[in-house]
């Protein structure tokens, strides 16, 4: 299989290697955020991740003043080697990410646990919305609201993206892929403790980063969505966005009576909370596609066996054998191919197992999730699968290597009369039926004032903010204390 350019390690994926359960954790987190028994937690698992931190190198400079300086050099080095990226693609590089289409969406679902609690570190904030120290906080938390417009709601838009692509947890991810969204969701529920944490955090999380420009640049080479990406690196500007924004933070916090010095070593722990649990980078090196087909193969065998007949025989032993031992799976893969179920290498139509899990008369159709199937399907094409098709496009022509951008596949679409999956024309979603909804602007009829915005900064937490209730507490949010002006501005 030819594999994408090696990628370095990004973060500390060890750091939690003794915290079992991080994805029910997880999900505890962020369904009871303000119990006192899960803030005591959350600070517990903050201060071992700052205890192991502490001695790691950090790259912001000596003093906060240097910050604007630090922040136009790091720029420079970013679209540096990304132009040096565009200019090897140009000469003939093989993308530096993604090997395949199966490799994107593996990417895309193991990342999702850090994705859909974007700018969660900043959840508190709103409590302290009155401090004018904390005014570029309260809009970048607007802005990764959305301000209450679904399209522009970051985690919206990639709930929308895992959505468009069939990609859900219910298979759970490893816990290692929960760690830097566990992390986020311990922050924002303990904002007053960890001020200056936050804001380092924040800065290292707002500036323009590498990854996210070849990843957006792969995605949308492949056919697949890069909006939620795009729409970071222009909102992460250094002029006028969030990056900008993170650096005049820490500024406007800095001490004038207190210990400075104290602040910046708090605030430097916090940015290198970054590096907490796997990176960007340490998700797309952990993909193994062989290792991808013999999970997927083992979960199946849990639900399949004992449901074929006695008749499904591989290499002489029943179906039902091999999947009742979860150890056999790699020989029952081995056995398949040496029977010619599955021929790598080849076109999937000329394995006989593919027919059966895809296809008009399909006798396995639905057992496999599309994640499920674009794996098996790049991992049977083996090297041709570096073209990056999906499993259900039709074969034109067995040689065709280039494939439309997703740009060029909506404006294609559009000429044909289809409408995009994201156009601002889209009929909007019936929300009349949405108790949370419903129960929310039945309560804010009978309160005003301090109880009111409590309310609504409720309805504006990461399990919120996105649905329906979420989006309109955030449009009463910015309707009450900004007016027609821009949040914070």
């Amino acid at each position: 299989m030819l594999a994408a350019t090696q990628v370095l390690p990004s973060g500390n994926p060890n750091l939690f290697e003794a915290r079992p359960n991080a994805a029910a954790t997880y999900r505890r987190f962020m369904a009871d955020m303000g119990s006192p028994d899960v803030q005591h937690e959350a600070r517990g698992l903050i201060d071992n991740a700052i205890d192991q931190l502490d001695l790691l190198a950090c790259d912001l400079p000596d003093h906060p003043h240097q910050l604007g300086s630090w922040m136009a050099d790091r720029f420079e080095q970013t679209t540096a080697k990304y132009a040096k990226y565009l200019e090897d693609r140009k000469q003939g590089a093989p993308r530096s990410y993604f090997s395949n289409r199966a490799h994107a969406l593996y990417f895309l679902r193991a990342v999702a646990p850090t994705k859909l609690v974007d700018g969660a570190w900043l959840a508190g904030i709103l409590k302290f919305r009155q401090n004018p120290k904390f005014a570029d906080l309260v809009h970048i938390y607007l802005e990764e609201l959305g301000k209450g417009s679904a399209d522009k709601n970051h985690v919206a838009i990639y709930r929308s993206l895992l959505s468009s692509h069939s990609l859900d947890l219910a298979g759970e991810l490893d816990d290692q892929f929960y760690l830097q969204g566990l992390l986020q969701l311990a922050l924002a529920g303990n904002t007053a403790d960890y001020l200056p944490e936050i804001i380092g955090f924040n800065l290292g999380y707002e500036q323009l980063a590498l990854h996210l420009l070849i990843t957006a640049y792969e995605l949308n080479e492949m056919g697949i969505d890069p909006y939620y990406f795009t729409l970071h690196i222009t909102a992460d500007n250094h002029d006028t966005g969030h990056a900008r924004r993170a650096v005049r933070t820490v500024a406007d916090n800095l001490p004038k009576m207190g210990n400075a010095d104290d602040y910046w070593r708090r605030v430097r722990l916090g940015y290198n909370l970054n590096n907490a649990g796997v990176g960007t980078l340490d998700v797309i090196g952990s993909f193994n596609i062989e290792r991808e087909v013999v999970n997927i193969f083992s979960r199946k065998g849990v639900a399949g066996c004992g449901l074929h007949s006695n008749f499904c025989r591989i290499a002489g032993r029943h179906v039902n054998d091999w999947l009742a031992r979860k150890e056999e799976i790699p020989e029952f893969l081995a056995a398949l191919q040496r029977t010619d179920w599955i021929n790598r290498g080849l076109p999937v139509k000329k394995s006989r197992l593919w027919n059966l899990l895809e296809g008009q008369r399909a006798d396995m159709f639905g057992v496999f999730n599309p994640y499920e199937l674009q794996t098996i399907h790049d991992w049977i094409r083996g090297d041709a699968s570096v073209d990056a098709r999906a499993y259900t496009e039709p074969v034109q022509h067995e040689l065709r290597s280039i494939r439309p951008t997703y740009k060029a596949g909506v404006k294609l679409s559009r000429v044909r009369g289809a409408s995009a999956a994201n156009d601002d024309d889209q009929p909007g979603v019936d929300d009349s039926t949405d108790q949370d909804l419903l129960a929310l602007t039945a309560q804010l009829q009978t309160l005003s004032g301090p109880q009111r915005e409590a309310l609504l900064v409720k309805a504006m937490a990461p399990d919120l903010h996105w649905t329906p209730a979420g989006l309109y507490a955030t449009k009463m949010f910015c309707q009450q204390f900004f007016g027609n002006q821009s949040a914070g501005a």
